[in-house]
């Protein structure tokens, strides 16, 4: 269990690395999209790469901050049962989650996304607008998103082991979002 948990706590400061890499990539973004509007309304010059890299650093924050809000407990979750039972009956719920639907599913859409990435890689795709980017690195991001949410699901998955035998505590609250 030592060596599962060590590989877990490695798994953990890659998501924490995404994470912050995340943070600074919403800077970036938010930067752009100011330059941009000024240099488009300041000297009335634009270019569509400058609006696509702004949806390629939000599709970068999304796919890349997944893995860092599961490693959180800060992802989205169905609360019908899970703040009114007991701390092991949330872990088993937790388990069952991970088993059954969270990475069945992100394995699945790593697949998926491998063959979109790589047609794109050997043809050289390039946006259809004026000025536009190519579109590889943005279809790479979905598999890499995807794989580090599986990986993440894997030490989520664990540490809720090992919490169960005794290895580790773990912290089971979950505040819903305020809304």
């Amino acid at each position: 269990m030592s060596v599962l948990l060590a590989a877990s706590r490695l798994i953990d400061s890659i998501s924490q690395f995404m994470g912050k890499l995340s943070e600074y990539m919403v800077l970036f973004c938010c930067l752009i999209s100011a330059g941009n509007a000024i240099v488009r309304y300041a000297f009335n010059y634009s270019s569509n790469g400058w609006l696509e890299i702004q949806w390629y650093l939000f599709a970068f924050v999304v796919m890349l901050g997944a893995s860092h809000a599961l490693r959180n407990n800060e992802h989205v979750r169905v609360d019908l049962i899970y703040g009114s039972v007991s701390d092991r009956a949330k872990i088993w719920i937790d388990i069952v989650g991970l088993i059954v639907f969270l990475l069945p599913a992100c394995v699945y859409l790593t697949w998926l996304c491998w063959p979109f990435f790589a047609l794109s890689y050997h043809q050289g795709e390039i946006s259809g607008n004026a000025g536009g980017l190519i579109r590889w690195p943005v279809k790479l991001i979905l598999v890499a998103g995807f794989a580090l949410l599986s990986l993440q699901g894997l030490s989520e998955l664990v540490k809720r082991i090992a919490a169960l035998t005794g290895y580790i505590s773990i912290d089971t609250k979950y505040e819903k979002p305020l809304q």
